[in-house]
């Protein structure tokens, strides 16, 4: 099953399965200073169609589901990105599902409430070099999603 993991944000983190391969990063969606805000957004749903067209057909979607931002910026940025995330994924027909940030949390660190540098550690020990924050909690997400829809951890 080839599954995207998104932790999503103006800087998205990215963890891609596919068969055994496991390809992930840190993607960046700031806009330009002579852009609108919505540029990022129109990028976003522009690298969403790349990797579905890179991958040869994405067929689950899976994303880090945050029901607490640290101020209104990014919880409305969090929110266009959902909004171009699951828009996209039902025009394409592929299923999606938010998956709370403790659950992933837990399941990769034993404490829900771990620390980023926690979260990286527990990448680092199944054998990934994170970026950034980003890319190890979309490694932690398809860990996780691997588990509960394949049967297996990454």
């Amino acid at each position: 099953m080839i599954i995207l993991a998104l932790d999503l944000g103006t800087t998205t983190g990215w963890a891609l399965s596919q068969q055994t391969n496991i390809t992930s990063g840190s993607q960046s969606f700031k806009p330009g200073r002579f852009e609108g805000g919505g540029m990022r957004y129109l990028r976003f749903h522009s690298w969403l169609q790349e990797m579905n067209t890179l991958a040869g057909g994405i067929e689950m979607v899976c994303f880090e589901e945050v029901r607490r931002h640290m101020g209104v910026d990014a919880a409305h940025a969090y929110g266009g990105f959902l909004s171009q995330l699951s828009s996209w994924c039902e025009a394409e027909e592929i299923p999606y599902q938010g998956i709370p940030v403790g659950t992933i949390k837990k399941h990769i660190t034993g404490k829900g409430n771990a620390s980023k540098a926690q979260m990286i550690k527990a990448v680092e020990a199944l054998g990934f070099n994170p970026v950034d924050d980003n890319e190890a909690d979309a490694l932690a997400l398809l860990n996780l999603a691997k588990a509960q829809f394949e049967g297996e951890a990454a």
